[in-house]
This record gives structure tokens, sequence and C-alpha cells, in this order.
């Protein structure tokens, strides 16, 4: 007898179609950046096996993306350094966001660890990953002139609001650190 969570699949199993089921956007894109990551490998040096990779090699990965970034992050000796919107256009690198290196690494991980890696060893999660993101994320918002403030946890909504049904005023936040 199926669990009630096995419905969907046992009807699609028994409905007689045979459609593929098509992976969710995220789940199409953690494939991707996966089979990208594993290709960089390949192309290193020696090539570096899946079970070598380090958290360097990885670092290494980041770093590499940059050249295809399309964020204009601005030198500290730049005259547009700290400004949020520059009037002008200056001779700045273009890098990878923060935010796109923060959900690409959570892709890899999760991928890293579905692929058979143990969550002990996973490159993807390691303190020095953390670090530069940290450091990517600050340095961007100093050369945008924004300084990234970690939001406090609030209190549940229940209450803040005394108890009443009305979540319209309350916001969540939620930390990933």
């Amino acid at each position: 007898m199926s669990s009630p969570g096995d419905r969907g699949k046992n009807f699609m199993e028994s409905s007689g179609s045979e459609t593929p089921v098509t992976p969710s956007r995220y789940e199409s894109q953690k494939r991707r950046d996966w089979n990208t990551f594993g290709q960089y490998l390949k192309n290193q040096r020696p090539p570096v096996p899946m079970s070598h990779c380090s958290c360097n090699h990885v670092l290494d990965f980041l770093r590499y993306l940059d050249q295809f970034g399309k964020t204009k992050v601005h030198v500290f000796g730049c005259m547009f350094y700290g400004q949020p919107e520059p009037p002008a256009p200056c001779t700045c690198p273009l890098r990878q966001a923060w935010g796109s290196l923060d959900a690409l690494i959570g892709r890899l991980r999760a991928a890293y660890e579905e692929n058979g890696g143990s969550p002990e060893t996973n490159p993807f999660a390691t303190g020095a990953i953390r670090v530069y993101l940290r450091e990517v994320r600050e340095c961007q918002a100093k050369a945008r002139g924004i300084p990234y403030k970690k939001k406090k946890n609030k209190k549940p909504a229940t209450e803040m609001s005394g108890g009443r049904d009305d979540f319209s005023s309350s916001s969540s936040s939620f930390n990933f650190s």
C-alpha cells in the first residue's frame, strides 16, 4: 500500500501516459552548475577528480567566473567608489554579483551531496567559502556605497500583532549564517 506522499507518483505510473516529469528550474540550474563545475575540474592541468576537489578548487572556480560577471564593482581608487548610481561610465571591472555566487554555492553544495559526497567532506560547505562570500558581499556593498547590515531576527508574528491573524504588517527574515 502506498503512503499519502506517493499518491502523485503512483498516479503518474499507473495512468499509462509516459510523459517525462520536467525538472524544476532550480533542479535544472543545479544540474547545469554541477556539470559546469565538473567540466572546470576536467579542464585543470592535470585534471582534478571530484573526489580530490577541495575548497581551493571551489575558490579558484569562483574567481574564474568573475570574468563572465555583469556587475560593475568600483575599485577603491575610482572616483565613483561608494556611489550607488555613478553618473558616468568608468573602467572598473565587471564581477559576479554576490547574490549569484551565494546561490551558486548553495546549488553546488546540494548537488555534491546528491551525487554521493558526504556532508563532512563537502568542499562547498567549508568555512573558507563562507569567508570568501562574506568578503565579496562586503566589498561590493562598500563599492556601491550601501553598507550591508545583517537583519535581526524578529519575534514571531503572533507576538508582534498581539495574537491577531493580520500578518500583513509583519515581515519575516531569515538568518542563513
